[in-house]
């Protein structure tokens, strides 16, 4: 048996050197010289996949001692209220809340945060149930396409981080088919409440929105947006392009206009003069103009008006241009609108849950206008809109109205409306048309801190 001699030092391999060394002898056995392995370049990370990565760390990071694991906060500040005095709704210190407040200070000018502006907090709340929750992050969109983030290290300091993505524009060709409607279709594309309104009023003119369309009818809507890198919309310009079932109208402002109009393909303007009915979307006519029960009071009794039943909220347009006479309450007619129009017409409105913005006595409106929202109001048995067309003073069946066509272009603008037609058509056939150079997004509400 060998004798340990304490004047020897033991032998000892290093597990590292067996590994290089088994390394080393099969690449020799594959008749190849070693080579020591090498590192490769790491790609530079995009800001959006920074903050992914941020956003995965923080998730994942363990909760501070004797406290619970963060929960997301919504908080919206309220009026009257300051940015310090809303984090602290969230239940954290006052010291913490001002140490939140200083941080993003450094970035942001907070005295001019308007109220409504919401955030989310991560917030940790201690196990016991007793004390004060702590802010482990916190997250503000400051713009468009700005963000503010400020997040708490490990060693209890907080770290300000301000995202700001890329924002370039593009015009985009929303093709398909309608599904459950034509505003969730199209949104899906990105669209917008303000491009599928727009759309809407297009087609009110000439198609029941709501009756017409079935679910196997095609569209397509081309506008302008401007999107950010993860394919938000942030803002669009106006549609240039609409077509459903057949009817297509292109937009286009012929010389000296104030304002532009869709005309078809072959350059007739789709302006009438009033449109078929003051709602894009209803349920049904419920009542129309005539004797009938009425459904409160049991008598047989003139009906001066039409019935559309419709949701509660659902927007009232104005048929064709006019001026505001009157927009108060009037008895069982409850929110009561009155617009005057051309030829010695005037259409009513009653039951309105409210007013369309900026619609009071003596204001202009355009065709297709938002004036009002269904209600029920008044003298009611559920949401509907009372609409009537006066004239001369004397009310008259509104399905005996009959519209007139609109002008048709000619000479110079229709020269220049079919070229912008034919570049419209191009854009139409390559699928959209994507702006290389970005736009540098505006920051809303905020200004930045004074140095």
């Amino acid at each position: 048996m060998a004798q340990f001699d304490p004047r020897r030092q033991p032998t000892r391999f290093a597990p590292h050197l067996l590994t290089a060394a088994a390394a080393l002898t099969v690449a020799m056995l594959a008749g190849r010289v070693y080579q020591p392995a090498q590192a490769a370049e790491v790609p530079e990370l995009t800001s959006q996949q920074v903050a992914n990565l941020e956003a995965r760390a923080f998730a994942s990071a363990n909760a501070p001692e004797g406290l619970t694991a963060p929960e997301a906060v919504n908080v919206q500040i309220r009026k009257g209220e300051t940015f310090e005095q809303a984090v602290r709704r969230t239940g954290i210190a006052e010291a913490d809340a001002h140490a939140v407040a200083e941080t993003i200070s450094n970035a942001f000018d907070l005295a001019d945060l308007r109220a409504g502006l919401k955030f989310e907090t991560a917030i940790s709340k201690p196990r016991g149930g007793m004390g004060e929750a702590r802010l482990i992050g916190l997250t503000m969109r400051t713009g468009p396409a700005s963000q503010l983030t400020v997040s708490r290290s490990f060693d209890g300091a907080l770290r300000l981080r301000a995202l700001d993505e890329k924002v370039t524009r593009e015009i985009v060709v929303a093709h398909g088919k309608v599904n459950s409607s034509l505003a969730s279709s199209a949104g899906a594309f990105g669209a917008t409440a303000a491009i599928i309104r727009r759309a809407t009023q297009v087609f009110s003119g000439k198609i029941d929105m709501r009756n017409d369309v079935r679910g196997a009818d095609e569209f397509t809507l081309v506008f302008d947006r401007a999107v950010t890198e993860q394919g938000r919309t942030v803002d669009t310009g106006d549609l240039m392009y609409a077509e459903i079932k057949g009817q297509a109208f292109y937009r286009f402002k012929p010389a000296g206009a104030r304002e532009a109009a869709y005309f078809d393909a072959g350059g007739k303007n789709l302006r009438t003069s009033a449109m078929r009915a003051p709602l894009a979307t209803f349920r049904r006519i419920s009542s129309g103009f005539g004797v009938r029960v009425h459904p409160l009071s049991g008598f047989r009794k003139m009906h001066q008006g039409m019935d559309y039943a419709a949701v509660t909220g659902t927007p009232v347009v104005a048929p064709a241009d006019g001026v505001v006479v009157e927009a108060r309450r009037w008895g069982g007619y409850g929110n009561w609108l009155r617009i005057r129009h051309s030829n010695g017409l005037e259409t009513g409105y009653g039951h309105l849950s409210r007013y369309g913005s900026g619609i009071r006595a003596g204001q202009r409106v355009s065709q297709g206008q938002i004036v009002a929202y269904v209600g029920t109001t008044g003298a009611s048995t559920g949401p509907h809109l009372h609409y009537e067309i006066w004239r001369g003073g004397q009310r008259i069946n509104p399905a005996s109205v009959r519209t007139s066509e609109g002008t048709v272009l000619a000479g110079a603008d229709l020269t220049a409306f079919r070229a912008e037609k034919a570049r419209i058509d191009r854009i139409i056939a390559q699928g959209g048309e994507r702006k290389p150079e970005a736009m540098q997004a505006q920051v809303a509400g905020l200004r930045p801190a004074q140095g």
